[in-house]
Order: structure tokens, then sequence, then C-alpha cells
């Protein structure tokens, strides 16, 4: 969708004898039902004039097309001012300008982001403009036929009009993508510089004949896009496919072929931990990208998403890979059937509403459901870890039924994590109180796993295993604040009679913690390991799960308050008798999870030392 689609010459007429921003507002309206933000509107009342002015040109030709607020189909992205045309051999050019109303900006450590206040009371971190720009033209590139079929050239820039060069915004560190593409700024050479942009590339108009073919183009992934993936999938042994993950994975692909708008499909596959649920689902993505269909990754927990995305991604295809990895939250508002297939790891992790204030949207089940001709769904019930979660297997199934999908119910049961040992995963379950079955210990010549009587001695043990191939970390029950997130010099988990203090992932690693360089040190916590794995794990138990007399009991209450997943249960109970039963079962369920991300051993140390020596004893 465009939303304002012009040549120069209309489009400085609009600005010289009309209130552009009421065009664009107007047909804003018309084409979506919903009114602009005040902010916003006065962004486009400030940029169009300022872009109506770079247009003053007479070597930049009438006829160029004009595209305001150019929506990226599949994607909440709005792609600010397209120029379309032609060069000197006729070759189609599209210009992206992304304009910023900034006058200042702070540097950031992480790669392609800046501090800057985008609109707001306060000063945020985000994408720098010509990062964005970039990751624009590249999306158009990966996903959109009319752009790479007709070998449109897309010339990506940005301008901020109120910002005078300080050092800040041009820093060396921006260089990669200030080379993909140039910001502009304040001032006339300035101003000169971006209209020499835009006429190296138009040199003929062509009436904005390109903005429609790219408005209309068909939305499905290019060749290029799917061989990369393919080629960076090929020979990873850590995504190959074994024993019922193959019979899954084929079972799931027919499914996709078979769906329809008229007839919808829908795959629960049911696994618990370390049966390859990601591994199926990764799978899937790439055969399903690499048969054209519009396929993403869904998963509520951002780590997954960014770990496996950064897996796939080379160099050159990271931004198009990225846009295949999408959170839960965002098909309230998609249209039905846009996507052929939906595959959606950690079902059990959807909530209802959507948004930062939980207000938007009415059931994410159902909105996926609706959004995919198929949907396949990874799910494990004992794994949903707050009170918020609501995608358990029959959830599922309401859903699609309530579609009219038909329903295909698979299972994931062969055990590749914690040594393949089921006997660690059943004696755990009888441990926890999951469930009973019978299992008082395991083959420990299978699994390595240990219970020890220091956290100091708990996090050396990993470090010591960690130098292998930088793949163990230590987490831990969220039972302390996060008080490094403000203060960088603070400790968060500090247990002083061990005389042992650590810090919370740090917020510069993001969802990459378990995977970072140097991440080693911190600790990391159920919503950034849930749905990944690591060789081996070691676990801190806080004073929320203790054994008193023989009976092992949880104490949500001892929770860290800034835990959202069971916020609110106290005053929820008064009316709910069945919410503390909940909570109970939350508190096992990720202990479980933590306990079970190791493939070849789990180290526990437990704050409370009855606790500690009843593992010991239970073995």
């Amino acid at each position: 969708m465009i939303v304002y689609q012009a040549t120069k010459t209309k489009f400085l007429d609009d600005a010289d004898n009309r209130n552009i921003e009421d065009i664009v507002g107007d047909a804003y309206h018309r084409k979506t039902g919903r009114r602009i933000a005040d902010s916003e509107f006065n962004a486009w009342a400030s940029s169009l004039r300022e872009m109506a002015r770079v247009l003053r040109d007479p070597e930049i030709p009438d006829d160029t097309g004009i595209g305001v607020e150019f929506g990226i189909p599949q994607t909440a992205k709005r792609i600010d001012f397209v120029l379309s045309g032609a060069d000197e051999v006729s070759t189609p050019h599209a210009i992206i300008v992304e304009l910023k109303q900034w006058s200042s900006s702070k540097l950031s450590e992480k790669d392609g982001l800046i501090i800057s206040n985008r609109g707001g009371r306060s000063e945020s971190e985000g994408p720098h403009p010509s990062y964005q720009a970039w990751s624009y033209a590249a999306l158009l590139n990966g996903f959109n036929e009319a752009v790479y079929e007709t070998g449109t050239a897309l010339q990506p820039c940005a301008y901020l009009h109120n910002y005078r060069d300080d050092g800040v915004i041009r820093d060396a560190r921006y260089s990669p993508y200030l080379e993909k593409a140039p910001t502009f700024l304040k001032g006339d050479e300035e101003l000169k510089k971006l209209r020499d942009f835009i006429k190296k590339y138009v040199k003929k108009g062509d009436s904005g004949a390109l903005l429609y073919q790219i408005e209309n183009g068909r939305i499905r992934p290019s060749k290029m896009l799917a061989d990369s993936l393919a080629k960076m999938l090929k020979g990873n042994e850590e995504f190959v496919l074994v024993d019922d993950q193959k019979v899954v994975y084929e079972t799931c692909l027919a499914r996709a072929e078979q769906a329809s708008e008229s007839r919808k499909q829908v795959v629960i596959v049911k696994g618990g931990p370390g049966t390859g649920k990601s591994v199926v689902a990764v799978n899937l993505l790439v055969a399903l990208t690499k048969r054209g269909q519009v396929t993403k990754y869904v998963s509520k927990n951002a780590a997954p998403r960014a770990v496996y995305a950064e897996k796939l991604a080379g160099q050159v295809r990271k931004v198009e890979v990225r846009n295949m990895f999408s959170g839960s939250g965002g098909f309230f508002e998609t249209d039905p059937n846009a996507f052929d297939t939906l595959v959606v790891d950690e079902a059990h992790r959807l909530n209802a509403k959507s948004g930062l204030y939980g207000n938007l949207g009415e059931n994410q089940v159902m909105e996926i459901i609706r959004s995919a001709k198929c949907t396949i769904f990874f799910v494990d019930d004992d794994q949903i870890v707050t009170l918020a979660d609501i995608g358990h297997t029959e959830e599922l199934k309401r859903w699609a039924s309530a579609a009219g999908a038909e329903i295909t119910t698979l299972e994931l049961s062969s055990q590749f994590r914690c040594g393949g040992s089921d006997g660690y995963i059943a004696w755990l379950d009888n441990w926890l109180g999951i469930r009973d079955t019978a299992n008082t210990d395991f083959d420990r010549e299978s699994f390595d796993f240990r219970v020890v009587d220091s956290p100091v001695e708990l996090h050396d043990l990993i470090r010591e295993k960690n130098k292998v191939n930088n793949r163990s970390r230590v987490v831990a029950g969220y039972c302390w604040d996060w008080k490094s997130k403000k203060d960088p010099q603070a400790y968060d988990i500090v247990i002083p009679e061990s005389g042992y203090q650590a810090q919370w992932n740090l917020g510069t690693d993001g969802s990459l913690w378990i995977m970072a360089d140097n991440s080693i040190e911190q600790v990391g916590c159920i919503h950034t390991c849930q749905g990944l794995e690591l060789d081996y794990v070691g676990v801190i138990i806080g004073q929320d799960m203790i054994v008193r007399n023989g009976q092992l009991s949880s104490y949500p209450a001892m929770r860290s308050k800034q835990d959202r997943s069971i916020r609110g249960y106290q005053k929820r109970a008064k009316h709910d008798a069945d919410i503390e039963h909940c909570v109970d079962r939350i508190v096992r369920n990720t202990y479980k999870t933590l306990m079970t991300r190791g493939m070849k051993g789990c180290f526990v140390y437990c704050t409370d030392t009855e606790t500690r020596e009843a593992i010991k004893s239970a073995m």
C-alpha cells in the first residue's frame, strides 16, 4: 500500500497550494480506516515540505514518480518517501528516503543502533536512519517479485533536515551503513548533495509506473534468498533431521502443500524438551521458502528468533532472514490467509492479548490461524511458564476447529537433549512433582548431573566446560532484581555466604546472550534460554522452590518483583481458586525448562541447604 502517489509536478502543486499533510492524512484514513497520530501528522507537515524544497530542481524530471508512506507488505514498516524513474540506460530505479525530525543523537555500542528522541518524551535506542533505509531496500529486494524480477535498483538514503553535523550521526562505527545509504543533513550544501544523489539515478521520469508495479508486486521470497537459506542450512549438523523428526517434517510439508483458503490446515506437533521441535521448525522455514511459499518462523520469545536467524543468516542476507522471524503479537491486523504457512515454535508461550500493555487483538492463537492457509504449532504443555501463556494443546485445537481447519496431531518422542536420557526427564518430572513416574534415579553414564555445594564451584565448572566451544552457560530462577540493567556496575545475583556475585545477562547481548562471545560471566533466566539448548547448563535454584520436611513446595513470593511471569497472582487469587495451583505449576515448569537445556550435562546449586541435600538423597 502506498498512501499517497503522484508525479513530481502534482506533489509540488499539492505542497504549494494545499496542505500536503491534510491530503496524505485523508488518503491514509481512506485506505486504512484509521486516523494518524498527531506527532506523525506534524512530522509530515515538516518533512514533506522539506522534500518539496529538494524537488524544486529543474534537472529532476517533472514526471518522476512520488510515493509517500509505502507500507512494506507483511510487516508493520512504512517507507517515508519513494521516488521512481530510470537512469540514462533505462535501468529502473527507486530511491528510498527515510525522513527524520532529529536534531541530535548519541552513540550506541550496538551494531547499527543509535540513541535519539524518536517522537516520545525520552530518548531511546533504535536503528540508525541509514541502517533503517538500507534494511527497507533489502526487504523489498528479498520479497517483492516486481523488484527482483525487473532488475529494479533500489537506492536508499536518509534525510535529517533539522540536523547539523555533530560527528555523532556520521561516526565511523556507522560507516558500513552510511556507505549503503548516505545520510543527508541540514544546510544548503547537504541539500545539493541530496539533489545530486537523486539526479544520479533518475534521469528520466516514469509517471510512477514503477511504484505501481512495486505496490502490486507479488510477495514471495526471491530465489537468491531461498538459495542462501538452503546453503546455510546444508551440512550444518545442528539442523540434521533424524528418526521421528524426519517423519514430522515430511508430514508438515505435505499439509502445507495441501493447504488453501478453502482448506485450511493446522498441524499440532507435541514434544518435550530436547525432542527437536525447533530443529524441525527451522528446517520447515527453509524448505517452504525454497518452495516459494510466503512463510515465517513465529515465537513469542525473542531469544530463539534471534539465535536461529543469526545462525541462518550470512552477512549479505541478514536483514531479509531476520524478517522471516516474527514475534507472536503482530497478527491481529494481518489479512486472512496473507501467509501460506506460519511455523509457530514454543506455541505454549502464546498469549491472548498483544501489545506492550496487553490491550491489542483478541487471541494470538486465533489470529495466527486466521493469517495463514497452514499453521504448524510446536507445543509442550509442561513449558508454560507465565500466567499469560495460553497456548496449551487443547486451546490450539479449539481455535483450529473454530476456523474449520483440518487438524493433524503429531508427536516428537525421541530424546536428543540430556544425553538422550529419557530416564533423566522422567526422574526430573517425578522430583519436581510435575507427574508421578516412579523414576527415583537414572543412568548417570548417559547424562552428567551433579549437585554442587557452592555457586562459585558451579560457575567454575561451567567456565571450564565453556572453553571447548562456547556452549555452556549459568542460568537461575528469577529470584533477584535486575539492578545492572540501570547500573552497569551493580551485581544482581548476590549470595554473600558463598562470596558469589554475578549479573544477569547484559543488555548489550540482547537476545543473543546464549551465544555471545563474552557472556559466560553473566547469568541467564527462563526468558533468554527457553527454546534453546547448550552442551552444559549450570542452574541456580532460588528461594522460590525449596524442600521442607521432605516436601518440595513453591514460594512464588520469593521471586523478584521485576519478573512479570506471575505478576498479579495474589490479587487474582481472591476470585480465582485455581490460580495458586497455576502459579505452583509455573514455578516447577520453569525449573524443568532450565534443567533440561543441557545436551550433555546439568549442574545444580540450591541456595537453600535442605533443598540441596534433598536433591542428593533423591538420586
